[in-house]
């Protein structure tokens, strides 16, 4: 019995090691509330080109993918990524574009659906978090950002 429970205490500790390795090895990404340095990797991960432009109160980090979808992440001048814009043929990755906002965004997702069965536009308006997303097939937009992030004097109605 002593020899299993070196086996699987054995076996439990390599786990750890591989999935920490794992995690490690994962590149961050210039997600809602990320750091800026990382939108290269956003730029890599929809093998799209990017396009930056630079203004008073922000930057923004435009990321041209397939199928002609238009990704555009602005970048307040403290670095971090404080709303996300998008339209084009596909959906962009949510989970990815959303980063640690993605599971908050999940949740308000599936209970608008539950409590609002159809076909509608999503819009979740969280003192945390808001998402609006719509369209139909080929045709999609969509912007999220953190109301506590957006620099002083920026509308974020005129983001798109």
């Amino acid at each position: 019995m002593k020899l299993n429970s070196q086996i699987s205490l054995s076996h439990a500790s390599w786990m750890t090691i591989v999935l920490l390795m794992l995690a490690l090895s994962l590149p961050a990404l210039a997600a809602l509330g990320g750091d800026v340095s990382s939108v290269q990797e956003d730029k890599a991960q929809m093998k799209g080109t990017l396009k930056t432009t630079e203004s008073d109160a922000y930057t923004v980090h435009e990321i041209t993918a397939a199928g002609n979808t238009i990704v555009k992440e602005y970048v307040s001048p403290a670095g971090k990524v404080f709303a996300i814009t998008w339209h084009g043929q596909f959906i962009p990755n949510m989970q990815q574009l959303l980063g640690t906002y993605f599971d908050q965004y999940a949740q308000a997702a599936k209970e608008q659906r539950e409590s609002h069965p159809g076909r509608h536009p999503l819009n979740i308006q969280q003192s945390g978090l808001v998402v609006q997303s719509g369209g139909h097939m080929r045709s999609y937009t969509g912007r999220a950002y953190v109301p506590d992030m957006v620099p002083q004097g920026v509308n974020v109605d005129a983001l798109q």
